[in-house]
């Protein structure tokens, strides 16, 4: 049985990790990259907000904490909303909290979309929901 982490605490960080490495060959040229930076408020640990980003530009999806330097677009929004979005893969629900104001992008607003757009492959697929089953 696989443990379930809390999104983005420490714990989730480590086991996500080791899900990525067991895919490290997944990476190659992406065709869709992008590097953003996230701040995530409302996190139940730690301070209550939280730096993290994304970067797909190895071709994986490298979801972390802390900000990149240089990013191409820096998106806030708040922790329920991250999850659904980055673990569930509910773009839908990105999109609709954007119109109402709950998400606020600074940057190249085209790069996520270009990202959002992107069909997976069926390994990605696979890796996708080996995260969704560590997390809580």
């Amino acid at each position: 049985m696989t443990s379930k982490h809390a999104f983005l605490s420490p714990a989730w960080v480590d086991a996500a990790h080791r899900v990525y490495a067991g895919h490290a060959d997944l990476a190659a040229a992406p065709t869709t990259s992008v590097r953003m930076n996230l701040v995530i408020e409302g996190v139940p640990f730690g301070t209550g907000a939280l730096d993290a980003h994304l970067d797909t530009s190895q071709g994986i999806a490298d979801l972390d904490l802390g900000h990149l330097e240089g990013p191409e677009l820096t998106v806030r929004l708040d922790y329920e909303l991250a999850k659904t979005v980055l673990v569930q893969g509910d773009v839908q629900a990105g999109a609709e909290a954007f119109l109402l104001g709950r998400v606020r992008i600074e940057g190249d607003v085209t790069k996520l979309l270009a990202f959002q757009q992107a069909t997976p492959s069926p390994r990605q697929l696979r890796l996708a929901e080996e995260i969704r089953a560590i997390t809580e």
